[in-house]
């Protein structure tokens, strides 16, 4: 009886820990700080602009830390932060490339 509990128990928890991996969410994440950081080394971006960026970069980890603390990333969940990152991607190539500099 206890070694059928203790197999449950582990297959659980890799099921959970497997619903809630966003590699592609932290692969996307990773790259777009790596863009701002690249338009403030290059002079792009304005203090302000940067930190705007970055505030946007921490609503998006916001919400995939919200979505990973039950347990489980649902597709919806999944969705919604996908959403939110192709946005901040528009904000970051939109300020990167308008007429402001640093």
């Amino acid at each position: 009886m206890g070694l059928v509990l203790a197999t449950l128990m582990i297959t659980t928890a890799g099921i959970a820990a497997a619903n809630t991996a966003t590699p592609r969410v932290h692969r996307r994440a990773v790259n777009q700080h790596a863009r701002i950081h690249q338009g403030v080394r290059s002079g792009r971006l304005t203090p302000g602009e940067t930190a705007r960026l970055r505030m946007g970069q921490h609503h998006v980890h916001a919400m995939a830390h919200r979505a990973k603390a039950d347990g489980v990333v649902t597709p919806r969940e999944r969705a919604r932060l996908w959403h939110a990152q192709n946005r901040q991607s528009r904000h970051i190539y939109r300020l990167k490339h308008n007429a402001r500099r640093a």
